[in-house]
């Protein structure tokens, strides 16, 4: 199992369109191949992260340009490109 970690920063303004935009987007999200689990996190001054749990590193370094391509929706809301980085998962759990 891979983790991919995206901080990111939107425009304070922006964060009811980013969730809705969001929203639509989730059926496009979840069918990227090998995705696990999606985690968005937003906090009120619009920084967040987004953490995306992924069957390998492999597959989440092939949905670079589609995961991209998901991005670019909210290109006009964010203050900065997303910032991204992976990790191997050592223990995954869960209550």
């Amino acid at each position: 199992m891979f983790v991919r970690v995206t901080h990111y920063k939107m425009k304070p303004e922006s964060v009811p369109v980013m969730t809705e935009k969001l929203n639509e987007l989730k059926p496009q999200i979840m069918a990227l191949p090998g995705i696990h689990q999606f985690i968005n996190t937003l906090n009120e001054d619009g920084s967040g992260c987004v953490v995306s749990v992924v069957e390998s590193r492999e597959i989440s370094d092939a949905n670079a340009s589609a995961v991209a391509a998901l991005w670019a929706n909210f290109q006009d809301h964010l203050t900065a490109p997303p910032n991204a980085g992976g990790y191997d998962v050592i223990v995954n759990w869960s209550a």
